[in-house]
C-alpha cells in the first residue's frame, strides 16, 4: 500500500491510498494536484462542544456548524467524485484508488478529536458490495492505518470506523464513502460493553467476548457463515431486525492486530454478507439501507499495563485492550420489504428495544441469501 499526504487549500489533510497489483511493476510515486479552489479557512471547521447528562452520563455533543453540511447534491455535483477541468470537488485528482480527508463539517476536531471521511472508490453509482476483493482489501488497509494515525493523537479515547449507506439511514451524500470518527471521550455502549467485560472477568476469570462465541458456535442456529479465520452470527439478543456481528475466531482488540491471513481472508466473506443484504427483501427491492461499524478496544487512560483507569465515572474498569474482541456489527432498518423499522417511543424515549424478527429467523434467512 502506498500513502500520499498532501493538504487542502483551508488546510484540511487528504490523504491518497493506491495499492500495485500482485506482481505487477510498481507504478510511480502519486504526485496530487493542488487543490483550486479559493476556500477561506474561516469556513473549514467551526467549533463544536461537549456536555455530560449528569443522570446517565452520557456525553452529548453539539456540532451547530453541520447544519450547513452538504445535503444529497445532484452527481454531477458529488464533492467525492474526482475532480474534473469543469468542476473542482474535495478530492482534487483525477483519479484515486482510496482517498481519507478531514471531514469539512467535522462532528469533532482539533485537541477534541478528529472526523475523517474514507472514499471507497472513485465511482459514484457503485457500493461497497460490488468494489471487488482487492478494493475491498486495500480499505480494511486504510481502515487500520487511520485507526493506528488516529488512535496515537492525544485526545482521542475510540477509533470506530463506519459507514452509513441509504437515504433511509440518513446519508446526505450518495457516492460509496464511510467516515472514521476520533472520539475525544468513551461512547455509551463501550463503556457498558467494558463494565461486562470487567465484572464477568472479577466473578469468573474468564473472558466474556469468548464464551459469548463459543455459546453461538456450539448452538449454530444463529451462525450465518464461517471461515478458517472469521465467523458471522446474529447476537443471540440482537437488537436490529437483521444484525450481523463479523469477528475473527481469534481475540484481537483492534484491527492493527490482525496477521496476514485474517486480512486476506475478510474482503471475500465480507462481501458474501453485504451483497446478501441487498437479497433479503426479494427481487425488485431497492438497494438495503445498512451501517455497518467496527467495535474496537478504547485507547484513553492506558497505563503501562494497557489499564482503563482515567475514565471519571469508568475509574473501576480495571482491564487491558486485549480483554476486548474486535467486531464489525453490520446491520439494517429495514424490517421487511417497504418497511423500515422506526426507533419510536421504546427505543428512542426509553432506550428498551422491542424487535420484530426472532434473531434465528433473521440468520435463516441470512444463510439462505449469502448462500447464493
Amino acid at each position: 500500500m502506498r500513502k500520499t499526504t498532501t493538504r487542502l487549500s483551508d488546510g484540511r489533510e487528504l490523504i491518497y491510498y493506491d495499492a500495485d497489483p500482485a506482481g505487477a511493476v510498481p507504478t510511480p510515486p502519486r504526485r496530487p494536484l493542488p487543490d483550486p479552489r479559493p476556500v477561506p479557512p474561516a469556513t473549514r471547521a467551526g467549533t463544536s462542544e461537549r456536555r455530560v447528562d449528569r443522570l446517565t452520563g452520557e456525553t452529548v455533543a453539539y456540532a451547530a456548524h453541520r447544519q450547513d453540511r452538504t445535503f444529497l447534491p445532484p452527481a454531477d455535483q458529488c464533492p467525492l467524485c474526482p475532480s474534473t477541468d469543469e468542476r473542482a470537488s474535495e478530492i482534487p485528482d483525477r483519479d484515486y484508488r482510496v482517498a481519507v480527508f478531514e471531514n469539512r463539517f467535522p462532528a469533532f476536531s482539533g485537541e477534541a478529536g478528529r472526523c475523517e471521511l474514507v472514499c471507497f472508490t472513485p465511482e459514484h453509482d457503485r457500493s461497497f458490495a460490488d468494489i471487488g476483493e482487492a478494493q475491498a482489501g486495500l480499505v480494511l488497509e486504510v481502515w487500520t492505518d487511520r485507526t493506528a494515525a488516529l488512535g496515537a493523537l492525544p485526545g482521542v479515547r475510540q477509533v470506530y470506523p463506519f459507514e452509513n449507506r441509504g437515504a433511509e439511514i440518513g446519508v446526505t451524500l450518495s457516492h460509496p464513502h464511510g467516515q472514521v470518527y476520533g472520539y475525544p471521550y468513551l461512547p455509551p455502549r463501550t463503556g457498558r460493553e467494558l463494565r461486562a467485560l470487567a465484572g464477568h472477568r472479577s466473578r469468573t476469570g474468564g473472558n466474556l467476548a469468548d464464551e459469548l462465541l463459543a455459546d453461538e458456535l456450539a448452538d449454530g442456529r444463529r451462525v450465518v457463515a464461517e471461515s478458517t479465520h472469521w465467523v458471522a452470527y446474529v447476537p443471540h439478543a440482537a437488537r436490529w431486525p437483521y444484525e450481523v456481528h463479523l469477528r475473527p475466531h481469534r481475540r484481537v482488540p483492534d484491527l492493527t492486530a490482525l496477521h496476514a491471513a485474517e486480512r486476506a481472508e475478510f474482503p471475500r466473506l465480507y462481501l458474501r454478507l453485504l451483497r446478501g443484504f441487498d437479497l433479503l427483501f426479494g427481487p425488485g427491492q431497492p438497494p438495503t439501507p445498512y451501517i455497518a461499524a467496527w467495535q474496537q478496544a478504547p485507547l484513553g487512560g492506558r497505563g503501562e499495563r494497557g489499564e482503563f483507569g482515567e475514565f471519571g465515572e469508568f475509574n473501576e474498569l480495571t482491564i487491558g485492550r486485549e480483554e476486548f474482541a474486535l467486531r464489525l456489527e453490520l446491520f439494517t432498518i429495514r424490517r421487511g420489504p417497504g418497511k423500515l423499522k422506526y426507533l419510536a417511543g421504546s427505543e428512542s424515549g426509553a432506550g428498551a428495544f422491542v424487535s420484530d424478527v426472532l434473531p434465528e429467523t433473521a440468520a435463516a434467512r441470512l444463510r439462505e441469501v449469502t448462500a447464493q
